[in-house]
């Protein structure tokens, strides 16, 4: 009839779901890397040698941990004395406290 062929001229009813647009997705692809290669010959923190520190009018000694890091003395209370908490050893995190 007449009216069915209307109705079918008009298209779906508003309210009926739009299909699913098919997404792509490409592979995630790392294009860096980095790797920090601890040196015993080196404070953790400042990176300069243990051997070739150059702090004005100090001998620069060296402090370790109850973790076994090493730093320079004046590094380690710079980063002591930043941490808003809780004292943190720079290396592995775990709560400082200087090796007796």
């Amino acid at each position: 009839t007449g009216a069915r062929a209307r109705s079918r001229d008009k298209g779906p009813p508003a309210s009926a779901p739009r299909p699913a647009r098919a997404r792509r997705s490409s592979p995630w692809h790392g294009v860096a890397s980095w790797l920090w290669v601890a040196n015993d010959d080196n404070c953790g923190i400042c990176r300069m040698a243990f051997n070739g520190c150059k702090v004005p009018g100090d001998d620069c000694p060296l402090v370790w941990g109850q973790c076994s890091h090493c730093f320079h003395m004046h590094c380690i209370l710079k980063w002591l004395n930043s941490q808003q908490v809780q004292q943190h050893c720079p290396m592995c995190r775990q709560e400082w406290k200087f090796r007796e």
